[in-house]
């Protein structure tokens, strides 16, 4: 494991400290995203494509705008990448049960095996630096990353009926963001 050049102090956090912060993010997320960025770029598709596949992935049967409240860009962003995945058989729209207006969205047998490819260096890489550090270190890790997510999106990380999964204030924990919303 790399030694980091400055450790962090709890009381003061310096100029320098938060900058390596900042380098550290953009190394981590450059690392985290080549693998997938060159499969992708083989089949004409880029980080918007991985992006919807992943959270259609995540979440079966989600609509159009939830998908748009989650990635947070243009109905016209993702309608050029959505039609894309959808002439390309990646992702399919069904008729709601309910409301038949609804067209949630479902990866196909093509977009789950595309997903699965996308991910696996990911997990890889996220298993092993979780490996490498404490389990101290990746509750840490996983604070770190919540205090910088807005707190509308902190609620995603909550377990319905997990007291434990909750703080006296009803933050977000860590350890939900090394489970997810759905546990994993």
């Amino acid at each position: 494991m790399v030694d980091i050049k400055t450790r962090a102090n709890p009381l003061f956090l310096r100029e320098e400290e938060l900058r390596q912060g900042i380098e550290l993010l953009f190394f981590a997320y450059r690392d985290f995203t080549a693998e997938p960025d060159s499969m992708l770029a083989e089949l004409g598709m880029g980080r918007a494509h991985h992006r919807v596949i992943y959270f259609v992935g995540r979440h079966p049967g989600i609509t159009v705008t939830d998908l748009l409240r989650i990635l947070k860009i243009t109905k016209q962003s993702l309608s050029r990448v959505l039609s894309q995945l959808i002439r390309e058989a990646y992702i399919e729209q069904r008729q709601g049960r309910t409301d038949r207006r609804q067209k949630p969205l479902h990866l196909t047998v093509k977009g789950v095996a595309l997903e699965q490819a996308l991910t696996a260096n990911q997990l890889t890489r996220i298993a092993g630096a979780y490996k490498a550090a404490s389990a101290e270190a990746v509750e840490g890790f996983c604070k770190v990353l919540l205090g910088m997510i807005d707190e509308s999106d902190q609620r995603r990380f909550i377990r319905p009926g997990r007291p434990e999964d909750q703080t006296a204030a009803g933050r977000v924990t860590a350890g939900q963001a090394v489970r997810g919303r759905d546990g994993r």
